[in-house]
Protein backbone atom coordinates (compact mmCIF):
# COMPACT_ATOMS: atom_id res chain seq x y z
CA UNK A 1 0.00 0.00 0.00
CA UNK A 2 3.12 2.05 0.99
CA UNK A 3 4.40 1.59 -2.59
CA UNK A 4 0.78 2.27 -4.67
CA UNK A 5 0.91 5.63 -2.77
CA UNK A 6 4.48 6.54 -3.59
CA UNK A 7 3.45 5.70 -7.38
CA UNK A 8 0.32 7.61 -7.17
CA UNK A 9 1.50 10.88 -5.49
CA UNK A 10 4.69 10.02 -8.29
CA UNK A 11 2.10 9.68 -10.95
CA UNK A 12 0.31 12.89 -9.84
CA UNK A 13 2.55 15.47 -9.51
CA UNK A 14 4.11 14.66 -13.15
CA UNK A 15 0.72 14.99 -14.20
CA UNK A 16 1.00 18.53 -12.39
CA UNK A 17 3.68 19.81 -13.48
CA UNK A 18 3.22 18.85 -17.40
CA UNK A 19 -0.24 21.00 -16.40
CA UNK A 20 0.98 23.68 -14.65
CA UNK A 21 1.85 27.22 -16.90
CA UNK A 22 3.93 29.12 -15.07
CA UNK A 23 2.02 31.98 -16.44
CA UNK A 24 -0.76 31.53 -14.66
CA UNK A 25 0.66 30.63 -11.72
CA UNK A 26 1.90 34.34 -11.80
CA UNK A 27 -0.94 35.34 -12.26
CA UNK A 28 -2.79 33.88 -9.89
CA UNK A 29 -0.92 35.24 -7.26
CA UNK A 30 -0.77 38.68 -8.64
CA UNK A 31 -4.74 37.64 -8.21
CA UNK A 32 -4.34 37.23 -4.71
CA UNK A 33 -1.88 39.91 -3.89
CA UNK A 34 -4.63 42.39 -5.31
CA UNK A 35 -7.60 40.75 -2.91
CA UNK A 36 -5.28 41.39 0.10
CA UNK A 37 -4.34 44.87 -0.61
CA UNK A 38 -7.85 45.56 -1.55
CA UNK A 39 -8.67 44.29 2.27
CA UNK A 40 -6.19 46.37 3.87
CA UNK A 41 -7.74 49.32 2.13
CA UNK A 42 -10.96 48.55 3.36
CA UNK A 43 -9.31 48.42 6.87
CA UNK A 44 -8.24 52.00 6.62
CA UNK A 45 -11.34 52.79 5.26
CA UNK A 46 -13.16 51.41 8.29
CA UNK A 47 -10.73 52.62 10.91
CA UNK A 48 -10.88 55.97 9.17
CA UNK A 49 -15.10 56.13 9.60
CA UNK A 50 -14.44 54.90 13.18
CA UNK A 51 -12.38 58.08 13.41
CA UNK A 52 -14.59 60.28 12.08
CA UNK A 53 -17.45 59.09 14.09
CA UNK A 54 -15.28 59.78 17.07
CA UNK A 55 -14.59 63.26 16.38
CA UNK A 56 -18.07 63.63 15.66
CA UNK A 57 -19.53 62.76 19.04
CA UNK A 58 -16.37 64.46 20.43
CA UNK A 59 -17.75 67.64 18.79
CA UNK A 60 -21.43 67.18 20.54
CA UNK A 61 -19.89 66.51 23.74
CA UNK A 62 -17.64 69.69 23.68
CA UNK A 63 -20.68 71.38 22.13
CA UNK A 64 -22.90 70.21 25.27
CA UNK A 65 -19.62 70.50 27.72
CA UNK A 66 -19.76 74.89 26.57
CA UNK A 67 -23.90 75.01 26.88
CA UNK A 68 -23.43 73.66 30.56
CA UNK A 69 -20.71 76.39 31.26
CA UNK A 70 -23.05 78.62 29.72
CA UNK A 71 -26.25 77.86 32.01
CA UNK A 72 -23.77 77.65 35.33
CA UNK A 73 -22.58 81.53 34.49
CA UNK A 74 -26.31 82.36 33.82
CA UNK A 75 -27.37 80.55 36.98
CA UNK A 76 -25.12 81.97 39.46
CA UNK A 77 -25.24 85.48 38.27
CA UNK A 78 -29.12 84.94 38.70
CA UNK A 79 -28.34 83.66 42.50
CA UNK A 80 -28.69 80.05 41.50
CA UNK A 81 -26.20 78.85 43.22
CA UNK A 82 -27.85 75.29 42.72
CA UNK A 83 -27.99 75.06 39.37
CA UNK A 84 -25.11 76.17 38.52
CA UNK A 85 -23.84 73.74 40.72
CA UNK A 86 -25.53 71.08 39.23
CA UNK A 87 -23.96 72.57 35.50
CA UNK A 88 -21.07 71.96 36.27
CA UNK A 89 -21.61 68.87 37.87
CA UNK A 90 -22.84 67.59 34.65
CA UNK A 91 -20.51 69.39 32.65
CA UNK A 92 -17.79 67.18 34.55
CA UNK A 93 -19.02 64.52 33.72
CA UNK A 94 -18.87 65.05 29.75
CA UNK A 95 -15.58 66.06 30.29
CA UNK A 96 -14.72 62.56 31.39
CA UNK A 97 -16.58 61.49 28.41
CA UNK A 98 -14.77 63.95 26.28
CA UNK A 99 -11.05 62.71 27.88
CA UNK A 100 -12.05 59.08 26.45
CA UNK A 101 -13.53 59.92 23.66
CA UNK A 102 -10.33 61.86 22.67
CA UNK A 103 -7.79 58.68 23.78
CA UNK A 104 -9.32 56.48 21.94
CA UNK A 105 -9.17 59.05 18.98
CA UNK A 106 -5.77 59.14 19.37
CA UNK A 107 -5.10 55.22 19.06
CA UNK A 108 -7.72 54.92 15.89
CA UNK A 109 -5.31 57.70 14.55
CA UNK A 110 -2.22 55.84 15.19
CA UNK A 111 -3.86 52.57 13.94
CA UNK A 112 -4.86 54.21 10.54
CA UNK A 113 -1.84 55.32 9.72
CA UNK A 114 -0.09 52.17 10.61
CA UNK A 115 -2.76 50.72 8.24
CA UNK A 116 -2.00 53.45 5.61
CA UNK A 117 1.38 53.09 6.04
CA UNK A 118 0.90 49.13 5.58
CA UNK A 119 -1.56 49.62 2.75
CA UNK A 120 1.44 52.09 0.63
CA UNK A 121 4.11 49.29 1.27
CA UNK A 122 1.96 46.65 -0.10
CA UNK A 123 0.87 48.72 -2.84
CA UNK A 124 4.52 49.07 -4.22
CA UNK A 125 5.16 45.30 -3.10
CA UNK A 126 2.50 44.40 -5.37
CA UNK A 127 3.68 46.79 -8.48
CA UNK A 128 6.53 45.18 -8.22
CA UNK A 129 5.95 41.93 -8.83
CA UNK A 130 3.37 42.64 -11.60
CA UNK A 131 6.54 44.39 -13.83
CA UNK A 132 8.28 40.92 -12.21
CA UNK A 133 5.42 39.32 -13.14
CA UNK A 134 5.06 40.40 -16.54
CA UNK A 135 8.90 40.50 -17.45
CA UNK A 136 9.04 36.56 -16.20
CA UNK A 137 5.89 35.55 -18.81
CA UNK A 138 7.50 37.44 -21.55
CA UNK A 139 10.85 35.55 -21.29
CA UNK A 140 8.84 32.35 -20.56
CA UNK A 141 6.74 32.88 -23.60
CA UNK A 142 10.02 33.75 -26.14
CA UNK A 143 11.76 30.49 -24.39
CA UNK A 144 9.05 28.26 -25.13
CA UNK A 145 8.42 29.47 -28.55
CA UNK A 146 12.45 29.21 -29.26
CA UNK A 147 12.39 25.82 -27.83
CA UNK A 148 9.23 24.84 -30.12
CA UNK A 149 10.81 26.76 -33.48
CA UNK A 150 14.44 24.39 -32.49
CA UNK A 151 12.32 21.13 -31.77
CA UNK A 152 10.54 21.65 -35.23
CA UNK A 153 13.56 22.18 -36.95
CA UNK A 154 15.56 19.40 -35.33
CA UNK A 155 12.56 17.22 -36.30
CA UNK A 156 12.29 16.27 -32.20
CA UNK A 157 8.66 17.44 -31.69
CA UNK A 158 5.69 15.22 -32.33
CA UNK A 159 4.53 17.22 -34.56
CA UNK A 160 7.23 17.64 -37.24
CA UNK A 161 8.35 13.95 -36.30
CA UNK A 162 5.29 12.99 -37.80
CA UNK A 163 5.23 14.95 -41.00
CA UNK A 164 8.92 13.46 -40.97
CA UNK A 165 7.91 10.00 -40.93
CA UNK A 166 5.42 11.36 -43.64
CA UNK A 167 7.51 12.37 -45.96
CA UNK A 168 10.14 9.48 -45.57
CA UNK A 169 7.36 6.86 -46.46
CA UNK A 170 6.63 9.05 -49.76
CA UNK A 171 10.40 8.81 -50.49
CA UNK A 172 10.72 5.03 -49.71
CA UNK A 173 7.40 4.87 -51.88
CA UNK A 174 8.65 6.78 -54.84
CA UNK A 175 11.86 5.14 -54.99
CA UNK A 176 9.67 1.69 -54.93
CA UNK A 177 7.76 2.72 -57.94
CA UNK A 178 10.80 4.00 -59.95
CA UNK A 179 12.86 0.89 -59.42
CA UNK A 180 9.74 -1.05 -60.14
CA UNK A 181 8.90 1.06 -63.49
CA UNK A 182 12.46 0.83 -64.51
CA UNK A 183 12.88 -2.90 -64.13
CA UNK A 184 9.69 -3.35 -66.59
CA UNK A 185 10.99 -1.27 -68.87
CA UNK A 186 14.78 -3.00 -69.26
CA UNK A 187 12.93 -6.49 -69.38
CA UNK A 188 10.32 -5.31 -72.03
CA UNK A 189 13.30 -3.94 -73.74
CA UNK A 190 15.42 -7.37 -73.66
CA UNK A 191 11.85 -9.37 -74.87
CA UNK A 192 11.60 -11.13 -70.96
CA UNK A 193 8.47 -9.84 -71.13
CA UNK A 194 5.64 -9.53 -73.82
CA UNK A 195 4.09 -6.66 -74.80
CA UNK A 196 0.65 -7.19 -75.80
CA UNK A 197 0.04 -3.92 -77.89
CA UNK A 198 2.65 -4.30 -79.69
CA UNK A 199 4.63 -0.83 -79.53
CA UNK A 200 7.56 -2.41 -77.55
CA UNK A 201 10.51 -3.07 -79.96
CA UNK A 202 13.55 -4.80 -79.38
CA UNK A 203 17.28 -3.34 -80.25
CA UNK A 204 17.45 -4.84 -84.08
CA UNK A 205 13.81 -3.30 -84.39
CA UNK A 206 15.36 0.29 -83.16
CA UNK A 207 18.15 -0.19 -85.02
CA UNK A 208 16.15 -0.10 -88.22
CA UNK A 209 14.22 2.79 -87.65
CA UNK A 210 16.90 4.97 -87.16
CA UNK A 211 18.61 3.77 -90.25
CA UNK A 212 15.48 4.76 -91.96
CA UNK A 213 14.85 7.86 -90.15
CA UNK A 214 18.36 9.55 -91.11
CA UNK A 215 18.11 8.11 -94.79
CA UNK A 216 14.52 10.03 -95.01
CA UNK A 217 16.82 13.19 -93.95
CA UNK A 218 19.11 13.08 -96.26
CA UNK A 219 17.25 11.99 -99.20
CA UNK A 220 15.10 15.11 -98.10
CA UNK A 221 18.19 17.56 -97.78
CA UNK A 222 19.93 16.77 -101.22
CA UNK A 223 16.51 16.83 -103.02
CA UNK A 224 16.78 20.40 -101.54
CA UNK A 225 20.19 21.45 -102.41
CA UNK A 226 19.11 20.24 -106.12
CA UNK A 227 16.37 22.26 -106.49
CA UNK A 228 18.52 25.55 -105.06
CA UNK A 229 20.84 24.38 -107.15
CA UNK A 230 18.89 24.14 -110.38
CA UNK A 231 20.02 20.67 -110.86
CA UNK A 232 19.30 18.69 -114.08
CA UNK A 233 17.06 15.83 -114.30
CA UNK A 234 20.35 13.67 -114.43
CA UNK A 235 20.92 14.90 -111.03
CA UNK A 236 17.47 14.47 -109.82
CA UNK A 237 18.01 10.51 -110.98
CA UNK A 238 21.25 10.15 -109.46
CA UNK A 239 19.51 11.55 -105.97
CA UNK A 240 16.78 8.72 -106.92
CA UNK A 241 19.17 6.38 -107.68
CA UNK A 242 21.18 6.93 -104.18
CA UNK A 243 17.66 6.74 -102.61
CA UNK A 244 17.26 3.06 -104.13
CA UNK A 245 20.61 1.94 -103.27
CA UNK A 246 20.02 3.61 -99.58
CA UNK A 247 16.68 1.03 -99.32
CA UNK A 248 18.84 -1.80 -100.74
CA UNK A 249 21.36 -1.47 -98.35
CA UNK A 250 18.76 -0.92 -95.35
CA UNK A 251 17.12 -4.68 -96.69
CA UNK A 252 20.54 -6.43 -96.36
CA UNK A 253 21.00 -5.07 -92.80
CA UNK A 254 18.68 -6.97 -91.19
CA UNK A 255 21.33 -10.28 -92.96
CA UNK A 256 23.95 -8.57 -90.99
CA UNK A 257 22.40 -8.65 -87.63
CA UNK A 258 21.42 -12.14 -88.07
CA UNK A 259 24.36 -13.59 -88.81
CA UNK A 260 25.71 -11.40 -85.71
Amino acid sequence: MKRMGMLFRAKANKALDRAEDPRETLDYSYQKQLELLQKVRRGVADVATSRKRLELQLNQLQGQSAKLEDQGRKALALGREDLAREALSRRAALQQQVTDLETQHTTLQGEEEKLTLAAQRLQAKVDAFRTKKETIKATYTAAQAQTRIGEAFSGISEEMGDVGLAIQRAEDKTQQLQARAGAIDELLASGALDDPTGTAKDDIAAELDRISGGSDVELELQRMKAELAGGSSSSQQAIEGGAQGTQHSQQQSPHKFDKQ
